[in-house]
């Protein structure tokens, strides 16, 4: 199953590591100096402007920061038997 990260971004669902909502991740420094270490390195892929991002995505291919919200992110990637529950 593919999981659609917003513009026209589709990742491998199974290559997911974690998906982090920004406005919390960015409360701890652990995570802040982390998100800042991947934007000097230029390893984080943007699918949406600057300054709109809400989630990170981490998967085993590379980062990301999407527009979508974390929540969202989460109820896109579970299956039509667990959202029918």
């Amino acid at each position: 199953m593919f999981l659609h990260l917003g513009g026209d971004v589709l990742i491998n669902q199974q290559k997911v590591i974690a998906i982090l909502d920004l406005e919390t991740a960015m409360k701890n420094s652990i995570s802040e100096n982390y998100l800042n270490n991947m934007k000097e390195s230029e390893r984080i892929h943007y699918i949406s402007e600057k300054g709109k991002e809400k989630s990170l995505i981490i998967t085993t291919e590379g980062n990301y920061l999407s527009p979508i919200s974390s929540t969202t992110l989460f109820k896109r990637s579970l299956s039509i038997e667990e959202q029918e529950e």
